[in-house]
């Protein structure tokens, strides 16, 4: 057990089934730890990292991928030894920047895409993305036009592959289909979020995800925190938000149970929650989000248990899912 490698769904690609994902790197820890941070990373067997074009913190979208970049630049195999992901739909504007709706305006319009493919591989200091996300479904495009454009950045060797975030079900159906009827690959993973205590996603999307062969990459797998020992750590008079605090108040009788479950089993909450989400075949990676190298170095504890059937059914009745799939869930 431990790091292992696996397939983004039905693709051939391998990556490492904990996905490192840097949303902190600039707001929340600095280039100095972030660097070290994706040193560790590679040296614990993780390969799979995931960054937008947005990430960065308020008035600094961006930042993020340019301290990817500037770790990259630094060589030593770094860049051959990760398999990327980034994001394209949300405004990439900074500060001092002139407004222009093509540009900063959520959509994924060609233009747009081709603008800010561009934008990122110049951050990151590359030649090419390995997985081009789509950071949320853009309706009012035509899906023959997002298709031109993937499909173009692919064939200038620009991005290899395609993926989703936050699309609905028959988002990802419509999305494979149309690209199916232009002989091209379509998308090959999700990016959604997915924890114990938010499972929709098994009404639809995760069957949508297994019939077309994508890899389910779920973010926020601790639930904003919710899954990571929140009540313990507020018993120990560690600080949280307000929005936290009403959380911890919402679903206090589940986390009493939960941390209760974990506390039997001698693991911590967050390793549990993780290894929840690794137990199901059609989830690849999950996103862990570090702002220390605690937080990274613990995460891989969720790769080396395997819950067994009890847990597993402990879990459901703390944490009951949305019935099954859609329509057995809802209808005979």
């Amino acid at each position: 057990m431990g790091i292992q490698y696996r397939r983004l769904g039905g693709h051939g690609v391998l990556v490492s089934n904990l996905c490192l994902g840097t949303m902190n790197f600039g707001p929340q820890a600095s280039e100095k730890d972030s660097f070290a941070m994706m040193d560790k990373a590679l040296e614990l067997g993780i390969n799979f990292f995931d960054t937008a074009d947005v990430y960065g913190g308020e008035g600094n979208r961006g930042r993020t991928e340019e301290i990817v970049g500037r770790w990259f630049a630094q060589g030593g195999g770094r860049r051959e030894a990760v398999v990327l992901a980034t994001k394209v739909f949300n405004p990439a504007d900074r500060p001092g920047e002139r407004s222009e709706p093509n540009h900063n305006s959520r959509n994924l319009s060609a233009m747009k895409i081709r603008r800010h493919c561009d934008g990122s591989l110049k951050r990151l200091q590359i030649d090419t993305i390995d997985i081009y996300q789509m950071h949320h479904v853009d309706r009012e495009c035509p899906w023959e036009e997002i298709w031109d454009a993937m499909d173009a950045l692919v064939d200038q060797g620009k991005i290899v592959y395609t993926g989703s975030s936050n699309f609905a079900g028959w988002d990802i159906a419509t999305a494979c289909q149309e690209a199916s009827k232009r002989s091209r690959t379509g998308l090959v993973s999700e990016q959604s979020i997915y924890h114990l205590n938010n499972r929709m996603l098994e009404l639809e999307v995760i069957p949508a995800c297994r019939h077309y062969g994508m890899g389910l990459i779920p973010w926020s797998p601790l639930g904003g925190g919710l899954l990571g020992g929140a009540l313990e750590k507020a018993a120990t008079g560690r600080r949280s938000g307000e929005q936290a605090q009403k959380n911890i108040e919402k679903y206090r009788d589940k986390l009493e149970a939960y941390e209760k479950l974990c506390k039997e089993m001698g693991e911590k909450p967050a390793v549990v929650a993780l290894a929840w989400l690794l137990n199901n075949p059609v989830v690849t990676a999950p996103i862990i989000g570090p702002r220390t190298m605690d937080q990274l170095e613990s995460a891989v504890r969720a790769t080396e248990i395997t819950l067994d059937e009890a847990v597993l059914a402990k879990l459901d009745e703390i944490f009951p899912g949305p019935g099954g799939e859609a329509p057995k869930a809802y209808a005979w």
